[in-house]
């Protein structure tokens, strides 16, 4: 009986739980998703704090990327801040095509995400895919990622799966970006060599005396040597039924150096948060956040700007 019970008790919790997230969400919600990403997170965390301002009830999860696309095509989450094209084409295409997540305007514009190697090692001549198995010997067959399911390192899977420029016998090592960072920054004290995922912005291009290989197109990093383009992406409907965040999200493009200086404050104190460093950014750029409120109220309807400008502000 007592076994009966506990799997009826099991049941009923089960089928509250499906009712309660199937409920039509308040009208004052949003729901962000973010990966674990500096640059991601500041935009996210900002954006949070500003919709908050204006009287909606903001909330965020942290994900791995293919969950945070599952859970906008589930409608577990509204907002993502960080599809950064082309490279998340493989996770994200597929939700695109089915209708379930939506690509809205860019969130940021000349990005930069491909393998990456110290400056040491471009000078003594690794400076294109072609050459990295050249030097397979001094980069001990490893090329370094971050975390696991993240797109950039899918893309590397598949150039050693498919033995692209050679490659067929070395490894990806994945870690954290904190923990990628540190190995790169401890083999450059003793000039290791050593092929990793780079991008831009972020405050490794600062501290980090490194260059961007050549090589990459349509098939891997994206054309132009992995310059990329960082889109929003909402579940499918949102900003149908939240056109004031959706026209929020249309005025919310972040300047590269916004993101760049923030994550260098964030690196230069580690007690900062990642909110205070864009913050800090803003009110010294207030054009900025002001163009982000043209056309958008609070959930109420009144004017944004007074109540943005005061929670920046503060």
């Amino acid at each position: 009986m007592k076994k009966q019970l506990t799997g009826l008790v099991v049941m009923v919790t089960f089928l509250l739980t499906m009712v309660m997230g199937s409920k039509a969400l308040a009208s004052d919600e949003v729901r962000f998703v973010y990966v674990p990403w500096t640059c991601v997170t500041v935009k996210t965390e900002v954006a949070e704090h500003i919709l908050d301002a204006l009287g909606y009830n903001a909330s965020s999860m942290m994900l791995s990327v293919p969950i945070a696309y599952q859970a906008l095509a589930t409608e577990e989450a509204d907002i993502f801040l960080g599809n950064w094209m082309p490279t998340m084409s493989g996770i994200a295409g597929p939700h695109f095509e089915s209708g379930k997540v939506v690509q809205l305007d860019p969130i940021m514009e000349n990005a930069k995400y491909t393998l990456a190697v110290p400056s040491y090692v471009y000078e003594g001549g690794l400076r294109h895919f072609e050459d990295i198995a050249r030097f397979a010997d001094k980069l001990d067959y490893k090329i370094y990622g971050i975390e696991e399911g993240n797109d950039g390192n899918e893309v590397i899977e598949m150039m050693i799966n498919e033995n692209m420029f050679g490659l067929g016998d070395f490894d990806l090592i994945p870690s954290s970006e904190t923990g990628m960072l540190s190995q790169v920054r401890s083999y450059a004290r003793n000039e290791q060599w050593i092929v990793f995922l780079g991008w831009s912005p972020h405050w490794m291009n600062k501290v980090i005396d490194m260059e961007y290989l050549k090589g990459s197109d349509e098939t891997t990093f994206g054309e132009n040597d992995g310059t990329a383009t960082v889109y929003i992406n909402t579940r499918a409907g949102f900003v149908q039924e939240q056109p004031n965040v959706g026209k929020f999200l249309d005025n919310y493009l972040v300047p590269i150096e916004m993101v760049n200086e923030a994550m260098t404050m964030l690196h230069e104190d580690n007690t900062m948060e990642h909110l205070d460093a864009g913050l800090a950014w803003l009110r010294n750029n207030p054009e900025v956040y002001r163009g982000w409120m043209e056309g958008v109220t609070t959930a109420d309807g009144e004017p944004a700007l007074p109540l943005v400008e005061k929670a920046i502000s503060e």
